[in-house]
């Protein structure tokens, strides 16, 4: 992510959201998914994925995905992130991200998403043409692999993914994924049973999807800082 506030620490502290990093080399060819990856979870029409965002333990912003259900086989997500950090009454760092993902028979068929990146503006679409995801975005353009998953989290197969497409900027992101075992959480009162997973790119993130496949947290450090993704409900 890049910023123009180099004085400030909180600044610096925000120059790798996980959803957002983006550095890879491309390779078209390559199995995105791999074969142990489990069923994602299927969402109903109107649900609704809503987490805070803390840093430091501090408010910091929103991220929510909602999922509107065409039919059995079609479905959209859009997610809606909305990051501020400031001084005082002073707004030092602004981020805002609306990307809509396609969805039909279990692949990623259409994407198309807007970013405001503290004033840098990034774009992705995607479409299907033949035997390929189309890429035209602000860091990549060219062909991708059907079957690819996007950067957004809320589908468990990222954990299994050597490669995943970025929501905003449309580059493809190489990755290497942890199991790092089981874990039990607390999410609203409620304890929940998970399995945490440490996905390593240009940045190191945790992730946490419990046994119906549903992401139920994120987090990771960044230039000394913790960023926090705390789930609302249980969805």
């Amino acid at each position: 992510m890049k910023t123009t506030i180099s004085t400030l620490a909180l600044a610096t502290a925000l120059t790798a959201l996980p959803a957002f990093a983006d550095t890879a080399e491309t390779d078209t060819m390559s199995a995105p998914v791999s074969q142990e990856a489990p069923a994602a979870w299927q969402p109903e029409d109107g649900d609704q994925i809503v987490f805070n965002v803390l840093r430091k333990g501090k408010e910091f912003g929103t991220h929510k995905i909602s999922f509107d259900v065409e039919s059995d086989d079609t479905f959209t997500a859009r997610s809606d992130v909305e990051l501020k950090a400031g001084l005082g009454p002073i707004t030092v760092f602004k981020y805002e991200l609306d990307a809509t993902e396609t969805w039909e028979n279990g692949k990623l068929v259409g994407l198309k998403g807007q970013t405001n990146d503290d004033g840098d503006d990034e774009y992705v679409e995607a479409s299907v043409d033949g035997d390929s995801l189309v890429i035209d975005g602000s860091a990549y353009s060219g062909d991708a692999p059907i079957g690819i998953i996007p950067s957004s989290h809320w589908n468990i197969q990222q954990a299994f993914s050597s490669q995943i497409l970025s929501t905003e900027t449309g580059e493809l992101l190489d990755t290497n994924v942890e199991k790092i075992g089981r874990e039990t959480l607390t999410i609203g009162g409620e304890e929940v049973e998970t399995t945490h997973y440490r996905l390593q790119s240009d940045l190191t993130v945790d992730l946490w999807y419990d046994d119906k496949s549903r992401w139920v947290k994120l987090g990771f450090e960044a230039r000394g800082q913790q960023i926090d993704y705390v789930l609302t409900q249980l969805y």
